[in-house]
């Protein structure tokens, strides 16, 4: 058995080949199980088998095994034998090693293309959840948003976001009465967040060239699918950035992808891996967010699989949309692990060969219980199924091999070099500056003009009537002394009259008129 146009093999059961319908694979899926149970090889032979049937793949690669599927499995590997011992088993004949070709990615830029969106393409509602923002620190930051709309100020990075954001608080005022009442206080806790997101490494996020998702559908010339894997062990340590980042990716192919119905493969299968992450604290608007694009991104043949350790790590309103599901085992030690095996048992349609709730703690690693739509839409009886060894290495590649895929990617160097073109930041510096200097020119010149005027008034009162220069103190000091001799003129002159009437024999004053 092997990969036909329109299935893709998953493994082998008493009851037949388990294979999952391409033209059923846009209904969405769950990889589930405990840890070492065997969810990474799941993931990497169905990334395998989509790209083989010409359906690019994208998947996060939490641990770095993921990547071994751009490279051929060793025939010298330990496990050599068990692996084609196990493929002659389920009737997988032939059973040969290959590659897929693949292409690396890494938010941070070290491991692969740097992956970048412009906050503007971001946008406030999932800003907000990033930066763990109430509804009220949300709505000033909305405003923000629409401050930039209006006045055409790009917000590509985050000092963009920044320097709007000061402009907001500049201008409350005016604002306030425009858009809403904006607080001070919440700019600056916004702006704080920011400060956090930034220690986070989210600066390398945000910027230009943004990834476009074209890039993301690429096929090779022979019509096989490019498996595209995001390097997230560094990014799974920022679970903010990691869960935003994945939901702005599904986000934006909802929105640009044109509506197809179900076509006979997907355009694109997305694998959300630790997708407890994205649900974990959640406001309910994002989880109503989530459920939304899961419910309706199917339409634009984008298929969604989320691997997680546990069912319950998702939502029932989103696991309701997840049609095809490979159940690895999980452990009950405890009575809520208990609850959450029968909660698993009885999401599957049931088998009478076998307890289904007995089963799920039984199986052993590479196996799972496996249940895909039918040709009409429906589960499928469960099967326990020995799932597919995997065509290419088992375990991550090397660093050596990294850097010579990176440099033979198809998208070449298109990411690797940062474009800081004019934005808000620029343009709002730019205003600032200009501010700062009319401010300048308009006190130098009141500073010229009362120059002016104190300095007419001084020559004035420094001149004697011939014209000479008085002395050089000061002018309140200079107007004190030409009072101070006055009154002793006054008093000198009546002094000199009063001895010539005493003298002179005059008597008493003279009549006042």
């Amino acid at each position: 058995m092997s990969d036909t146009p329109l299935s893709l093999f998953l493994g082998g059961a008493p009851e037949g080949p388990q294979a999952l319908l391409l033209n059923r694979a846009n209904r969405h899926g769950l990889v589930a199980g405990a840890t070492g149970t065997g969810k990474t090889v799941t993931l990497q032979i169905m990334a395998e088998g989509f790209a083989r049937a010409g359906v690019p793949v994208f998947a996060a690669d939490i641990k770095g095994d993921l990547t071994g599927l751009a490279t051929p499995g060793d025939p010298g590997h330990k496990l050599h034998a068990k692996l084609t011992e196990r493929a002659a088993k389920i009737g997988l004949d032939p059973f040969t090693y290959g590659a897929t070709p693949t292409v690396l990615w890494d938010v941070f830029g070290k491991n692969g293309h740097p992956v970048r969106a412009t906050v503007a393409e971001m946008g406030p509602v999932l800003i907000a959840r990033m930066l763990e923002l109430n509804d009220v620190q949300e709505g000033v930051l909305t405003i923000a948003f629409q401050l930039a709309d209006d006045e055409e100020l790009l917000l590509l990075d985050l000092k963009d976001l920044q320097q709007v954001l000061i402009e907001v608080s500049k201008r409350k005022d005016e604002l306030s009465q425009r858009y809403g009442n904006v607080a001070p206080q919440t700019v600056a806790a916004i702006q704080r967040q920011l400060l956090m997101l930034e220690r986070e490494g989210a600066t390398d996020f945000f910027g230009e060239p943004a990834l476009e998702l074209s890039d993301l559908m690429r096929k090779t010339p022979e019509g096989v699918g490019y498996v595209n894997i995001l390097d997230a062990t560094t990014l799974i340590n920022k679970p903010r950035l990691y869960a935003t980042f994945l939901l702005w990716l599904l986000s934006e192919l909802f929105e640009q992808l044109p509506e197809v119905g179900d076509p006979d493969k997907p355009k694109l299968v997305f694998f959300f891996d630790e997708a407890h992450l994205l649900f974990t604290d959640a406001p309910r608007s994002l989880l109503q967010k989530v459920e939304q694009v899961v419910r309706l991104i199917r339409s634009k043949g984008v298929g969604v699989y989320f691997v997680t350790q546990n069912p319950r790590d998702v939502p029932e309103t989103v696991l309701a949309q997840l049609g095809n599901r490979i159940q690895h085992a999980l452990r009950a030690y405890t009575p809520l692990e208990r609850k959450a095996v029968k909660s698993a048992a009885e999401s599957f349609r049931p088998n009478p060969a076998f307890d289904t709730e007995t089963v799920i703690t039984e199986l052993g690693t590479g196996e799972a219980l496996v249940s895909t739509l039918d040709a009409k839409g429906a589960p499928t009886m469960v099967a326990r199924t020995l799932i597919r060894p995997p065509s290419g290495r088992l375990g991550p590649i090397t660093d050596a091999e990294r850097a010579e895929l990176r440099r033979a990617s198809p998208v070449g160097t298109t990411y690797d070099t940062v474009k800081d073109r004019k934005s808000a930041y620029e343009v709002l510096k730019a205003k600032e500056e200009r501010l700062a200097k009319e401010a300048e020119r308009e006190a130098a010149r009141e500073a010229r003009e009362n120059g002016g005027a104190r300095s007419g008034r001084g020559e004035m009162g420094t001149r004697s009537r011939t014209g000479q220069p008085r002395s050089s103190q000061p002018r309140s000091r200079s107007r004190t002394n030409r009072t101070l001799g006055t009154v002793l003129n006054t008093i000198a002159r009546e002094v000199t009259r009063y001895l010539l009437r005493g003298v002179l024999g005059g008597g008493g004053r003279r009549p006042r008129r």
